[in-house]
């Protein structure tokens, strides 16, 4: 996992004269934020949602310049747009925007599954505009406008994942932009990038969103227990299945492949620990506890924590 990225080359001033966000929730508008608090990643920010009291908020909000109900008019003359929507929506968004991109816009992301990015957007491209997919690896469990904040990326990795065709300087751009807003760039092919969010990102949802549905399935008297008495380490699983259902139920159909195999993978270790459990094997037990303690360590080493 490496960038080989190399710094900003272009000249002074802000990077993009229109930057469109197609949807400005948690991360859309996050990055809005910071354009407008920078003043050096875009002359003018463009918002987009498809919800009119989302649009409402915005305006409240100032944090664009431009609100948008119309995609196709909000992506007119902008030479970045970025798609801050749940990825099941790319496909059917691309296909209301393409004809209306600028030549020689860029087109990136922030979703965390990056195949399913290629797939949807690349073959509906119009020529001589370049896809840039890029993943912020950060978040909350909180969603629309009124969650987002300039800080949000602010050392973390955003992970770039162009095709081999794709022109430097585009990539080189969209690398700048993330700089901008505080993250650190990795680059990898799409992909190896999801099978690694699959153990790292979606796998752990996925569990606590099952968690959280065993409990809720309990007999009444006991769930009301489980609530009262709940431990951090419930309480930690309860705060990821806060996330947004629509965005994540589109992660999990869109990295389904590299999902099956990591929760297959989880499934056969979790029984051989249970199996530990059920015949008292205390060494095989407490070596599973020590490396998920040098896991913990090491994030907190690499100030990811």
């Amino acid at each position: 996992m490496a960038s080989d990225i190399p710094p900003f080359s272009g000249p002074p001033g802000p990077l993009f004269d229109r930057l469109c966000l197609l949807g400005i929730g948690l991360i859309g508008s996050s990055i809005a934020r910071i354009a407008r608090a920078r003043g050096d990643i875009a002359r003018t920010v463009v918002a987009h949602a498809r919800s009119a009291a989302t649009l409402d908020r915005v305006r409240e909000l100032g944090i664009a310049d431009v609100v948008e109900a119309d995609p196709a008019k909000a992506v007119q003359g902008a030479d970045c747009v970025i798609f801050c929507v749940p990825v099941g929506a790319y496909a059917s968004l691309m296909a209301t925007v393409a004809p209306h991109l600028k030549p020689g816009a860029i087109v990136s992301d922030v979703g965390s599954t990056k195949g399913s990015v290629v797939r949807d957007l690349l073959p509906l491209m119009p020529k001589g505009t370049h896809l840039v997919p890029a993943h912020p690896m950060a978040g909350t469990e909180h969603s629309g406008p009124d969650a987002g904040f300039a800080e949000l990326f602010e050392g973390r990795y955003c992970i770039l994942t162009p095709l081999p065709a794709t022109d430097p300087a585009a990539v080189e751009k969209v690398a700048e932009l993330w700089r901008r807003c505080g993250s650190m760039i990795e680059t990898l092919d799409p992909a190896t990038h999801d099978k690694i969010v699959a153990i790292v990102s979606h796998l752990p949802h996925l569990i606590a969103f099952t968690i959280c549905s065993t409990a809720d399935d309990l007999a009444e008297e006991t769930k009301e227990a489980v609530l009262k008495f709940a431990a951090s380490g419930f309480r930690d699983f309860t705060r990821i299945a806060a996330s947004d259902p629509t965005m994540w139920r589109d992660v999990f159909l869109n990295n389904r492949e590299a999902l099956l195999e990591m929760l297959g993978r989880f499934s056969e270790d979790a029984h051989a620990l249970g199996r530990a459990v059920r015949w008292g094997q205390a060494d095989y037990i407490e070596d599973r506890i020590r490396r998920g303690r040098k896991i913990r360590h090491d994030l907190i080493e690499r100030h990811q924590a």
